[in-house]
C-alpha cells in the first residue's frame, strides 16, 4: 500500500492533475466527505487528508509515504527523514514582513529598534532578522494574524501572501519579501528504499509533467 499525505484546499486541488499524470484519480472529494482515508482508483494507494502543517510529520514517521506541502511547512518542520525530490511549482505565494500603513518600519530598522514580530512562521523569521541584524522578539501566532499590529500586540508579522488584498483590507503593507513558496513533494526515507519501485513510479510520473 502507497499512502500519499495530503491537506485540503488548493494544495489538494492542484494535486489532482499531477496525480492524473500517474494513473491516480481520488474516488472522493474531501470538501464533501468526512472521510481521512480517501481510496484511489488504484487498490494499492491510498490519500490522507491531514492539517497542512502536520504532512511534513505523517511522511517522516512513516504514517505516509509521500506528501506534499508548502515550502514553508518544510522550513518550519525541518527535513529529518525525509527527501524532497520535487519542487512542484504549485500553490505559489510568498512570505513577507508587514507593518501598519502608518508604521516607519525602515527607520525603526535603521535605528536599531527592537520590533515585536508575530508570526507562526517562527524559525524563517527568526533566521531572517538575525542574517538583516535587527532584533526582534517572536510572538507565536497560528492564525488572524493581521490583528496583531492592529491591536498593538506587534509591530510587524511575518506572514504568507498571495494577492496582498487582506493586508490591505486591513490597512498592513508590505514592507520586505522574505522567500517565495511553493509545494513540495516529500518522501519517507525509508519507504524510497523499502517501495522503491511503486514510490519512484510516482515520482518520476510527477516529474515529467512538471518538464511538459
Amino acid at each position: 500500500m502507497i499512502t500519499i499525505a495530503l491537506s485540503k484546499g488548493r494544495i489538494f486541488e492542484e494535486t489532482l492533475p499531477l496525480l492524473r499524470t500517474a494513473g491516480i484519480e481520488v474516488l472522493e472529494d474531501p470538501e464533501k466527505s468526512r472521510k481521512l482515508i480517501l481510496a484511489t482508483n488504484q487498490p494499492e494507494v491510498r490519500v490522507l487528508v491531514v492539517r497542512a502543517t502536520d504532512v511534513p510529520t505523517y511522511v517522516q514517521y512513516g504514517g505516509a509515504d509521500l506528501g506534499i506541502t508548502g515550502k514553508d511547512t518544510l522550513l518550519e518542520h525541518g527535513t529529518q527523514g525525509l527527501v524532497s525530490p520535487l519542487d512542484l511549482q504549485i500553490a505559489k505565494c510568498r512570505i513577507s514582513v508587514a507593518v501598519r500603513s502608518d508604521f516607519d518600519y525602515a527607520s525603526a530598522v535603521r535605528q536599531g529598534s527592537r520590533l515585536r514580530v508575530a508570526t507562526k512562521y517562527v524559525a524563517i523569521a527568526r533566521e531572517f532578522f538575525a542574517t538583516k541584524g535587527v532584533h526582534v522578539d517572536l510572538i507565536k501566532l497560528y492564525g488572524s494574524m493581521e490583528l496583531a499590529p492592529l491591536t498593538g500586540l506587534a509591530d510587524a508579522i511575518v506572514d504568507l501572501v498571495s494577492t496582498g488584498n487582506t493586508l490591505k483590507a486591513n490597512h498592513l503593507v508590505e514592507v520586505e519579501h522574505i522567500m517565495d513558496i511553493s509545494s513540495r513533494l516529500v518522501v519517507n526515507q525509508a519507504a524510497l528504499k523499502l517501495k522503491q519501485a511503486p514510490v519512484r513510479a510516482i515520482i518520476d510520473a510527477f516529474a515529467k509533467a512538471l518538464a511538459k
